[in-house]
């Protein structure tokens, strides 16, 4: 496992809900990111760990690999892949979103 790959594994690992995405919680960078913390707002989501691909080039290219998932953002809870924006919407529409984050 390369280090960027070790990285990115001790960060989903070590916190409940990790958000990989393009800009900050308070200000997002790209649509999809701002969709993603909104859902996960309305989710009543406090222990949020958020992280600025932007910022990383090694990041943002191995989030990618890591969950072989081509598009930022990507959610992790509890160390498991859940999907990006338009996936994050139709598990909060269907209450899918919530009973995860509820684990």
């Amino acid at each position: 496992m390369s280090d960027v790959q070790q990285r990115i594994d001790t960060l989903v690992k070590g916190h409940k809900v990790v958000l990989f995405m393009k800009g900050t919680a308070q200000f997002p960078q790209c649509g999809f990111s701002g969709r993603a913390i909104q859902i996960l707002k309305a989710c009543g989501v406090s222990d949020l760990v958020t992280v600025n691909v932007l910022e990383d080039e090694g990041i943002r290219q191995g989030i990618k690999e890591y969950a072989n998932w081509p598009t930022i953002p990507q959610l992790y809870v509890n160390g498991e892949f859940v999907g990006g924006s338009d996936i994050m919407m139709e598990m909060y529409q269907s209450g899918e979103l919530q009973q995860e984050l509820a684990k």
